[in-house]
């Protein structure tokens, strides 16, 4: 099973990124549907059905540790670089840090259960969609919607790729502020 965990934010959220990147001056992205834009605190990547429990049961303390808070969406970006672009995201403004403990607190939590602390930096930030190759797109000043978003979960997900695309299950839901 390949699964990650992750902050879903309300649908019109969601809705309402995916349009503003369309308007954006570039169709070279695929973007996302709308229903699969997430913010991914941890990806654990391929793992076995019987190692699931282990996850479910480590995260099932995160309502304890984090508590809900507000989110703003801060602007567009690309990684790796403007001159190679091949991820368009939408940032985080206000949150930021709040996404910087939830994500610390998932690899606390996870680590003693035997899976891996990421190798890179956490940079909070919403998927929006992605290049088949890399291209040169610098958003800029590109206007991104002043929008604002309750966390107040975190999901376990099972990502399948399936014939009609890529399909999210969520496999458990943990709300933050709650023993």
């Amino acid at each position: 099973m390949r699964v990650f965990v992750a902050v879903f934010p309300p649908p019109e959220i969601q809705e309402i990124l995916i349009e503003a990147a369309r308007a954006l001056p570039t169709n070279t992205f695929r973007l996302t549907a709308p229903e699969r834009v997430h913010l991914t605190l941890k990806f654990l990547g391929e793992v076995p059905p019987e190692d699931l429990p282990r996850a479910t049961s480590a995260l099932r303390q995160i309502g304890c540790q984090g508590e809900p808070f507000e989110a703003t969406i801060s602007g567009f970006g690309t990684f790796p670089s403007t001159r190679r672009a091949r991820v368009l995201w939408a940032g985080i403004g206000a949150g930021a840090e709040g996404f910087h403990a939830l994500s610390r607190a998932v690899e606390d939590l996870l680590e003693p259960e035997g899976f891996a602390r990421e190798d890179k930096p956490f940079v909070p930030h919403l998927t929006l969609g992605r290049a088949r190759r890399p291209v040169r797109f610098d958003p800029g000043e590109a206007g991104v919607p002043d929008l604002r978003f309750a966390v107040g979960k975190i999901d376990l997900v099972e990502s399948k790729q399936g014939e009609p695309g890529v399909t999210y299950s969520v496999l458990a839901e943990y709300l933050l502020g709650r023993p």
